[in-house]
Parts: structure tokens; sequence; C-alpha cells
């Protein structure tokens, strides 16, 4: 995203300015990240909402543009994030609400909105240590899946989320609001399968796989000796053969009524809080 300009008053970076049309080249270019193409030709993604904002510059993500209604100026909080966008060198516009709920693409929007750039962690550099749980996720389809998954993970305490093949974006709109701002807590990585065969087999990881040829009970695995990583498949298909051999444990968890599977997200919480059961307290967190 280029926020670098200066023609026919349209803002500087580390400027603030009032915007009310629709057809101001930065709100077009913020409308845009709708697309996928557009996210990843600028690297750039949006949060709604100013906890969201507050809790990603607190954990030093770079922001771009922040965006607030004009019925939120003069708020400190507003205006703390606002200064703080301009000191590191970010764009401040201030938009009608009509502006705000086109950029949204809600008609009740969030008066705070954070324009972000990317950060995904290369697998190469991710060094699983003793008490550590990850989350690998073979070409996972639904956005909501994947946001429900990335703040469930981060709930639970887990350190990071592995994305295999072609997933969905966790930065589109829609994962970024189910994640409910653990985007920014959940280090995220990419990988093509062969890579994390190859990343599993040297990192010294327990590989936990759920499958429907598994046989082992979910609840009778040892979580505790090595760094875990779960492995889950595809919402449709399931894992593959290529990845379900590679699996220390093909586990299942139990079922007694007549569905027949569960939601990838909710599969993926019971793994989760099982793998860490022996290390989370009522007041772990407090």
């Amino acid at each position: 995203m280029n926020t670098d300009r200066s023609d026919h008053g349209t803002p500087r970076v580390g400027h603030v300015k009032e915007v009310t049309s629709l057809t101001n080249p930065i709100v077009k270019d913020i409308r845009s990240l709708a697309q996928k193409k557009h996210r990843d030709e600028t690297r750039s993604f949006m949060a709604e909402g100013l906890k969201l904002v507050i809790d990603a510059l607190d954990l030093g993500w770079k922001i771009k543009v922040l965006v607030y209604a004009k019925a939120a100026k003069g708020k400190p909080q507003v205006d703390q994030v606002a200064a703080k966008t301009v000191a590191k060198g970010g764009l401040v516009l201030e938009v009608s609400e009509k502006v705000l709920s086109t950029i949204t693409r809600r008609d009740n929007p969030q008066m705070v909105v954070g324009i972000f750039e990317q950060r995904y962690r290369a697998l190469r550099d991710v060094r699983p240590e003793a008490g550590e749980t990850y989350v690998a996720l073979d070409r996972v389809r639904d956005p909501g899946n994947l946001g429900t998954i990335i703040r469930t993970a981060d709930a639970a305490g887990a350190s990071g989320i592995i994305l295999l093949g072609e997933t969905t974006d966790p930065f589109s709109l829609e994962t970024v609001r189910a994640t409910m701002g653990s985007v920014f807590a959940m280090p995220v990585a990419r990988a093509r399968v062969e890579e994390f065969i190859k990343w599993q087999k040297a990192a010294g990881v327990r590989v936990v796989a759920t499958h429907l040829a598994g046989s082992v009970d979910y609840r009778t695995i040892d979580y505790k000796s090595k760094p875990v990583v779960l492995l889950m498949g595809n919402e449709q298909a399931g894992l593959p053969e290529e990845l379900a051999r590679e699996a220390g444990a093909l586990a299942r968890i139990p079922q007694a009524g007549r569905a027949d599977s569960l939601n990838l997200a909710i599969a993926t919480g019971i793994m989760l809080f099982e793998a860490r059961r022996h290390l989370l307290s009522l007041d772990a967190g407090a």
C-alpha cells in the first residue's frame, strides 16, 4: 500500500487528514485489501477495533494507516493511538461514518481501523522447546475455522501455527475478525508439505495427527516428553496419506452421537487443550 503521496492534497506519511470522499486514493487502496491479490502485493491487512489496534502496537506490529471516525476524535485512547501512528511514520485518516462503513463492509463499523504490515515466521526459524505446542493445518479452507483456531491456540498457550499447502489467508478480513485480536499474538508460518516433513524430522517434536484411521484415543497420548505438533487435516478431505504416515501417533476423538465428524476448529480446540492440560491451571493467566 502506497501511503507516501503528496499530490493534490492527498495525505503523506506522518500526516493527519480528514477524508469524506469514497473516491480518495487511500480509501480506494484500503478497500482493495478485501482482495487477496492486493493484500499479497502490498503485504498489508486490516484489523478493526481500538483494542486490537492498541494490542498490535504494543506487540510491535508495523502500522501503515490508522483510520478513525469523526465521532472518536478527542477520545484519549484514540488520540494516543493516532500520535503513536504518526510517530512511527504511519498515516492517520479522520473519516466520515459512510467512508468507514465502506472500508469495513459493515453497516455499524468499529470506530477505529488499523492497516498493518503482514508478518510471517520462516519455518526454518521455528525451533520448538520443551513444553511448547504448535498447530499444523493442512490446506485449511474456511476463514472462520482458521481464525477460531488461531484464537484458540492463543488461549491454550500454543507457540505458533504452521500453514501447509494452499490454505486460506490468515490476513483476510474474515479470518482476522474471527481471531478477535489473537492474530497479533500467535506467530504464523507457511510451508510446503515437503518442507514440513523435513523440518519435523529434524526438530525433535512429537507429531500427533487426527485421522479417521487413527486407533489411539487422543487422551492416552504422551504430550509431555517432547514439544508437540498437532497436525490437522483439511475440512473435507482430512489428512493425506503423505502426512499421516509421518505422524508419531494417529489419534481419534471418541464420539457417541450420530454426527460422523467434528468441525475442524472444534476438533483442534479439543486436541489443543488436552495436549496442554498438564501445563494449564485456573490461575495461570492471573
